[in-house]
């Protein structure tokens, strides 16, 4: 399954050319991102903060300009893979015709206390399962 955000754009993200400019494409996988694991972090900021996540590596495939307009994009998130500290998403920004950008955001599940990476816990680990592309 994947998860979709309907993400509006925002006037400020276009260039002089009126496409949304390229950096802001990662604060929208971003977005959609933080949206799609919020309900599996704990409510407690400290317990947050040793069950976070940090990203490692995003790599975006730009496939067309998106040129600035009132109609939310879509933004989709998967998770292509998920074991031991590592979890690596797929994302996709795109409307009904066409893809605008692809992604794959490589992430480590992290302790934010002890600056080091943790394994997954097995809520995690089911949660993410939600949204495996296998």
């Amino acid at each position: 399954m994947t998860y979709t955000y309907p993400l509006p754009l925002r006037w400020a993200d276009q260039d002089s050319y009126g496409h949304i400019n390229n950096s802001s494409f990662l604060t929208y996988f971003e977005e959609a991102r933080t949206r799609m694991v919020a309900a599996m972090l704990p409510p407690d900021e400290a317990e947050r903060g040793r069950n976070a996540f940090v990203v490692q590596q995003a790599l975006i495939d730009y496939k067309a300009p998106l040129d600035y307009r009132n109609d939310p994009v879509s933004v989709d998130v998967w998770v292509t893979r998920c074991r031991g500290a590592r979890l690596e998403l797929g994302c996709a920004i795109r409307d009904i015709e066409k893809t605008y950008a692809e992604a794959t955001i490589k992430m480590a599940a992290y302790d934010l206390e002890t600056g080091a990476p943790r394994r997954m816990t097995e809520q995690e680990l089911a949660y993410l399962s939600r949204y495996s592309d296998s």
